[in-house]
Protein backbone atom coordinates (compact mmCIF):
# COMPACT_ATOMS: atom_id res chain seq x y z
CA UNK A 1 0.00 0.00 0.00
CA UNK A 2 2.69 2.59 0.39
CA UNK A 3 4.46 1.68 -2.88
CA UNK A 4 0.99 2.65 -4.27
CA UNK A 5 0.60 6.14 -2.22
CA UNK A 6 4.02 6.95 -3.14
CA UNK A 7 3.38 6.08 -6.63
CA UNK A 8 0.27 8.19 -6.68
CA UNK A 9 1.98 11.13 -5.20
CA UNK A 10 4.20 11.24 -7.18
CA UNK A 11 1.91 11.09 -10.70
CA UNK A 12 -0.11 13.63 -8.95
CA UNK A 13 3.24 15.99 -8.57
CA UNK A 14 4.12 15.48 -11.98
CA UNK A 15 0.69 16.48 -13.12
CA UNK A 16 0.77 19.70 -11.39
CA UNK A 17 4.11 20.45 -12.84
CA UNK A 18 3.24 19.74 -16.24
CA UNK A 19 -0.41 21.74 -15.96
CA UNK A 20 2.34 24.62 -14.38
CA UNK A 21 4.53 24.59 -17.38
CA UNK A 22 1.65 24.67 -19.92
CA UNK A 23 0.64 27.33 -18.25
CA UNK A 24 3.92 29.58 -18.62
CA UNK A 25 3.94 28.38 -22.31
CA UNK A 26 1.08 29.63 -23.10
CA UNK A 27 1.62 32.95 -21.24
CA UNK A 28 4.50 33.30 -23.50
CA UNK A 29 3.31 32.22 -26.71
CA UNK A 30 0.76 34.90 -26.37
CA UNK A 31 3.02 37.59 -25.93
CA UNK A 32 3.92 36.72 -29.15
CA UNK A 33 2.34 38.51 -32.86
CA UNK A 34 0.44 36.32 -35.38
CA UNK A 35 2.72 36.16 -37.74
CA UNK A 36 5.12 34.44 -35.02
CA UNK A 37 2.56 32.22 -33.83
CA UNK A 38 1.32 30.95 -37.39
CA UNK A 39 4.74 29.90 -37.83
CA UNK A 40 4.39 27.44 -35.00
CA UNK A 41 1.44 26.59 -36.29
CA UNK A 42 -0.81 27.89 -33.41
CA UNK A 43 -3.14 30.78 -33.19
CA UNK A 44 -3.74 33.49 -30.41
CA UNK A 45 -7.47 31.38 -30.25
CA UNK A 46 -6.46 28.04 -29.31
CA UNK A 47 -4.04 29.10 -27.00
CA UNK A 48 -6.56 31.23 -25.12
CA UNK A 49 -9.20 28.42 -25.47
CA UNK A 50 -6.39 25.73 -23.90
CA UNK A 51 -5.72 28.59 -20.90
CA UNK A 52 -9.42 28.76 -20.51
CA UNK A 53 -10.24 24.88 -19.80
CA UNK A 54 -10.12 23.03 -16.89
CA UNK A 55 -7.99 20.58 -16.19
CA UNK A 56 -8.80 17.13 -14.41
CA UNK A 57 -7.60 16.67 -11.25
Amino acid sequence: MANSFLHNAFNRIVEARERQARRYVNGALLRLDDTSLAALGKSREELRREAASNFPL
